[in-house]
C-alpha cells in the first residue's frame, strides 16, 4: 500500500504521461503494475527519459507503448543503465533504426544487465566469425536470446558449429535460436516425428541446415503439412526434407490452394510432373497467379476458382466431361 502525503505528487506524474502522449489504458496499466512510479520526480525522474528516447529517435506513439510494455525503464538510471545500453546496441548494429526495432521487439533490452550476458555472447559470435550483417540480424530479430546466459549460449554455438553451419551466414544464427529454444528431449522427439514419415538422421540434419526454424513446428503442424503433401498430393518425403521452408507455410491459406490448383495441371499434363516443391509454393502471390494460374485459364477457367477454395476438384472433374459429345474443357 503506497500513501500519499501530497496529492500534487501523484498528479503531477500523471499529467506528465498525458502531456508525452500516453493514454488513460496505458496509465492505468503502468499504475497498476508499478504504482511506486507515482511517487517519483516527474521533471528529474521521469522525463528526461522519455526525452533521451525521443532524442533517439522514438516515435511520440511508440514511447507510450514501449515504456507501457516495460514500465521498469523508468526505474533505471539514466546515466547508469539506459544509455549505457543504448551505446552498446548502437555499437552493434550500427544503425540507430535498428537500436529501436529492438527496443520495441523486446523489453529485456534496456532491462538486462548487458555487460553480464549480451556483451560476452556478442564476442564470442564475433570470435567464431558471425558476419555483422549476421550479428545484427540475430540481435533485432530475436534480442531476448542475445541475452541468454552465457554458459548455455557457449554450448549452443558449438552444437551449431559442430553441425557445418557457415558463422558468416545468418541461418547460423536462426540455428543458434532454434537450439537455444528446443530442450534435448523436444530435439530428440521432432526426429522421431520426421522419422516416422521416412526420414534418416542425415536427412532430418540436411534439412535443419537449410531451415532451422520448421523444427519449432509443433508436431499437429507437422503432422498436417506431410499428411497432405505425402498421402494426399502424392510427393516422397523426402522432397520436403529437400524443401523443409514448407513446413513453414500455412496449410490452409498457401500449402492446399496453391497444390489443388497444381494437381489440376498435372492430370491435364499442363506441366511437368517433376515439378519441384519450391517452385509453387515459395513464390509470392502475385507470381503463383500469374505462372499457375492465370497462364492456364484458357484449358481450365475454374482454376481461379479452385484457387480461392470456391470449387473442389471433383467439380472440375465433373465439367471437364463430355456433355452431347461436346468436352466443356
Amino acid at each position: 500500500m503506497i500513501h500519499f502525503e501530497n496529492p500534487e505528487g501523484p498528479d503531477s506524474v500523471l499529467n506528465l504521461f498525458k502531456e508525452n502522449g500516453f493514454d488513460d489504458t496505458q496509465i492505468t496499466k503502468i499504475v497498476r503494475t508499478r504504482p511506486h512510479l507515482l511517487l517519483s520526480d516527474p521533471e528529474n525522474t521521469l522525463l528526461p527519459k522519455i526525452e533521451f528516447f525521443r532524442s533517439k529517435g522514438v516515435s511520440s506513439s511508440d514511447i507510450p507503448r514501449i515504456i507501457t510494455k516495460s514500465p521498469d525503464l523508468l526505474n533505471r538510471s539514466l546515466e547508469n543503465h539506459i544509455i549505457p545500453c543504448y551505446d552498446f546496441l548502437k555499437s552493434v548494429l550500427v544503425v540507430n533504426k535498428k537500436v529501436i526495432t529492438t527496443l520495441k521487439r523486446s523489453r529485456w533490452s534496456f532491462l538486462n544487465n548487458i555487460t553480464k550476458n549480451m556483451v560476452p555472447n556478442i564476442e564470442l559470435l564475433r570470435e567464431v566469425g558471425a558476419s555483422q550483417i549476421a550479428i545484427s540480424f540475430f540481435v533485432t530479430t530475436y534480442p531476448d536470446f542475445a541475452f541468454i546466459k552465457p554458459t548455455k549460449f557457449v554450448k549452443a554455438v558449438q552444437e551449431v558449429k559442430e553441425m557445418g553451419f557457415n558463422p558468416s551466414k545468418v541461418v547460423f544464427m536462426e540455428a543458434i535460436r532454434v537450439v537455444l529454444l528446443l530442450t534435448k528431449p523436444t530435439w530428440e522427439y521432432k526426429f522421431e516425428i520426421f522419422k516416422r514419415w521416412g526420414w534418416s538422421k542425415e536427412d532430418n540434419l540436411s534439412a535443419f541446415k537449410k531451415q532451422p526454424k520448421f523444427m519449432t513446428n509443433s508436431e499437429e503442424k507437422i503432422t498436417k503439412v506431410m499428411n497432405f503433401l505425402v498421402n494426399n498430393f502424392g510427393r516422397p518425403s523426402t522432397d520436403i526434407a529437400k524443401t523443409p521452408v514448407v513446413l513453414n507455410l500455412s496449410l490452409e491459406k498457401r500449402i492446399i490452394p496453391r497444390c489443388s490448383v497444381v494437381q489440376i495441371l498435372l492430370a491435364k499434363d499442363l506441366v511437368k510432373n517433376d515439378l519441384s516443391l519450391s517452385t509453387f509454393l515459395l513464390p509470392n502471390e502475385k507470381w503463383f497467379l500469374e505462372r499457375f494460374v492465370i497462364k492456364f485459364q484458357y484449358a481450365v477457367p475454374q482454376l481461379l476458382s479452385v484457387y480461392q477454395n470456391k470449387m473442389d476438384l471433383i467439380d472440375v472433374e465433373f465439367q471437364s466431361e463430355k456433355v452431347g459429345g461436346t468436352e466443356l474443357l
